[in-house]
């Protein structure tokens, strides 16, 4: 829908400071707006009305239909599917009748991987989505959950997707597509037009908005702490965490949540270069900024009170806050100038968003007419974003070992579909457990859609053959002398229980023994597998001599040392999402291929840590106890690419000026192969000490069987070294294999 700019001058001079104020807030949580009568119907609350009365209106409502542990809405309470329409045209009805100039709310939801809401898609978490190293993929699983979020009324999506996982100790991992900053920034451009449209054609039209989060640099945190100081210096910032976020400002990103950390003691929230300078002048970013979650009240400290938080978070480059009380307060500085003008700035952007989406009234009109949910869409849509969902989690499984021992994997894919050998135990504190796949943010979903890798496997083989044996002495001595196969589901979780206790901002506070091991507010000071897994794994192997199958779900790079010496084959899942269990199932019986590639580096030992593939200098041989401190590197993945074969590499920088032209020629086996090629470089030459390498391009292929295929790798050259004279010498190597790598010297200018 186009703007109409003079139809938004004439509203911005029509309102009262409080009405202006009152459309930058985002205070309400949106599943506390709505009610049931006696009748079971539902109703604007009395905390609605008095919002909307407050301030003439309202400007953004967050969560409406969230439903998670902290919200505590669940299948008993919350909002189903069913129920949306009725939801959303309570809420939009009592802000068209009580407010003063007749404009919609803006409604925001949680969909960092997948709509949070009852009935919603749940995508792998982008942890796991990183390892599919497919963005085009990415691209149309995000449409189908803006296609949900659009046909259920709602406008604006909140996508992680700009953190870097820098380091294993923080619990936000999971939202990370991983520690690398193209591929990051690759996937932020795939939400951005996967929900949005191309240059937002979708906005309005069966797309959302998206706001990215978080801005900026959260992943580099002091000791994995969360929220905590980045302490780094401009270049590495620009290098590492902001590639995502020029890259989300290029695919039409229409808003940006600003972090709570600060970078080298400046508060994101507060941070005019990073929100104003760098987002908007150098970028040409034209949307919202919107606070992270009472971000604006952390200020506090800072500013010295909760009014001047809110006045610092306005005046450097915050639109919109999230249940802060810092911008109910900003109409204490109707005096102010720079708060008013702000104000206005800041105003004129959230009702240009609000037009894209048919929320203000047209010309000669009262009130805005708003078109409601269509039950029909969002049944379609929620079916799609089930496929989505399947065929994700399919590419996120990533074999990180394989034929450890005598036996290989396709070895026990050949026990396993032999009805006369022994049993199958499916072993391991997450054997018969589906939390564990979902991850952080996740609405609960009935109980006919959860699954297990133990009720997979007994779908696919029988009762009588699969054994459950989440300890050890769960199993007789006998079965597990009978075993033809031990699977060993290991791992960490996110899930949260409704007992749990949470920060005012929803992040775990209280943790118990065997509550959630990954996600917000869990971060650890050590990453072995919890609770003894390793030790269990290790009674597992002495009580029988059957191959072990090792899965690993994982929220964040784990220590997998013992997981891998006691394992013939190790699978590392990631959080693959709700259909996560049938994707291993579908790789253990029915020998579907891995594409996979670890998206994050795994480390050997636990304090040997951070170690990133494209750190400056290498932590081998550093610790005199712990010689070898990466276990796998990023990128690794032995799946259906290890069987392709590449030959004729070389280097071009003469054809396409301002890059380098990397070509190789792939065979595939008699089996063809799917998943990503990646290239790497390392530079010497410049004035800086090189990174050990660098991801420089990256293609996603599907080969048939025997097929040959010329793959070019286009690199710019800006990628490969700083602005300056001087030539540049360029190693490029296909994805960490000495036998091919070409070597290219840049120009000294360009």
């Amino acid at each position: 829908m186009s703007i109409n700019c003079a139809a938004v001058d004439r509203l911005i001079d029509s309102m009262s400071f409080t009405q202006k104020v009152g459309q930058l807030n985002q205070r309400l949580l949106g599943w506390k707006s709505v009610e049931r009568n006696a009748a079971g119907r539902l109703v604007a609350s009395d905390e609605l009305k008095q919002e909307i009365d407050r301030w003439g209106g309202l400007g953004t409502l967050y969560g409406l239909l969230r439903a998670d542990p902290w919200s505590g809405q669940h299948w008993g309470n919350g909002i189903r599917p069913e129920e949306r329409t009725e939801a959303i045209a309570v809420v939009q009805q009592t802000v068209l009748e009580r407010g003063a100039h007749g404009i919609g709310v803006l409604l925001s939801e949680e969909a960092p991987h997948g709509h949070q809401a009852l009935g919603g898609t749940v995508l792998p978490t982008n942890l796991g989505l990183g390892a599919t190293f497919d963005p085009q993929g990415v691209q149309e699983a995000e449409a189908a959950v803006a296609a949900e979020l659009a046909a259920s009324g709602i406008h604006i999506a909140l996508v992680s997707g700009l953190d870097i996982a820098r380091d294993p100790r923080w619990g936000r991992c999971e939202e990370c597509f991983g520690e690398d900053p193209l591929m990051a920034a690759r996937m932020c451009e795939a939400i951005v037009t996967g929900m949005q449209g191309e240059h937002r054609s979708k906005v309005g039209h069966g797309g959302v908005a998206v706001v990215l989060k978080h801005l900026a640099a959260q992943g580099e945190a002091v000791g994995g702490r969360n929220g905590q100081s980045a302490v780094l210096g401009p270049h590495d910032l620009h290098e590492i965490h902001l590639p995502p976020v020029a890259a989300g400002v290029r695919a039409g990103a229409l808003g940006f949540m600003a972090a709570y950390n600060d970078i080298d003691s400046v508060p994101c929230c507060a941070n005019p270069w990073l929100l104003k300078d760098y987002l908007r002048d150098q970028l040409g970013f034209d949307g919202i900024v919107m606070a992270d979650g009472l971000a604006v009240d952390r200020l506090e400290d800072m500013a010295g009170s909760i009014p001047a938080a809110g006045r610092a978070a306005l005046l450097a480059g915050v639109d919109v806050s999230l249940w802060d009380e810092g911008f109910t307060r900003l109409e204490e500085y109707a005096d102010d100038e720079q708060v008013v003008a702000a104000v206005d700035t800041a105003l004129r952007r959230v009702l240009e968003l609000k037009a894209m989406f048919g929320l203000l009234p047209e010309d000669g009109a009262d009130t805005a007419a708003i078109a409601m949910p269509s039950a029909d869409a969002i049944a379609q849509a929620t079916a799609d974003g089930r496929e989505q969902a399947k065929r994700m989690a399919r590419e996120a499984i990533t074999l990180i070992n394989d034929g450890q021992s005598a036996a290989t994997l396709d070895d026990i894919r050949s026990v396993i579909a032999d009805a006369q050998a022994g049993p199958v135990i499916v072993a391991g504190p997450f054997a018969d457990d589906f939390g564990c796949f979902l991850g952080d943010y996740t609405a609960p979903l009935p109980a006919d859609e959860q699954s297990s890798v133990y009720r997979q496997l007994v779908a696919r083989l029988g009762e009588d053959r699969v054994l459950l044996a989440a300890k050890p002495s769960d199993a007789p001595a006998d079965q597990w002398a009978r075993a033809s196969t031990v699977v060993f589901v290991c791992g960490s979780t996110s899930e949260r229980s409704y007992d749990s206790e949470f920060d005012d901002n929803g992040a775990a506070k209280a943790v118990t023994e065997y509550g959630a091991t990954c996600g917000e507010g869990v971060d650890l000071s050590d990453i072995r597998l919890p609770w003894r897994q390793d030790e269990m794994l290790g009674e597992v192997a002495a009580l029988t001599t059957a191959p072990i199958v090792s899965v690993a779900v994982c929220g964040r790079a784990h220590v997998l040392t013992d997981v891998l010496e006691r394992s013939a084959v190790t699978i590392w899942a990631g959080y693959a999402g709700q259909y996560g269990p049938q994707a291993v199932a579908d790789v253990l019986v029915d020998g579907a291929d891995m594409s996979g590639r670890l998206p994050v580096t795994l480390p050997a030992y636990p304090a040997a840590i951070p170690v990133r593939y494209n750190d400056r200098q290498s932590a081998a041989h550093v610790y005199k106890d712990a010689a070898e401190p990466i276990l796998r590197g990023f990128g690794y993945g032995a799946g259906s690419l290890a069987a392709v074969t590449f030959s004729e590499m070389h280097a071009d920088t003469q054809s396409h000026p301002g890059e380098v032209l990397v070509q190789v020629t792939a065979h595939a086996d008699d089996h063809g192969a799917a998943g990503a090629v990646n290239l790497f470089a390392h530079v010497s030459g410049g004035r800086r000490i090189p990174r050990l390498a660098m991801l420089v391009d990256s293609v996603y292929m599907d080969l048939n069987a025997g097929e040959r295929r010329d793959i070019a790798f286009h690199v710019p050259c800006d990628r490969l070294r700083d602005v300056g004279d001087g030539q540049v010498q360029v190693t490029c190597t296909l994805d960490g294999d000495s036998t091919h790598t070409v070597t290219a010297t840049l120009p000294g200018e360009y």
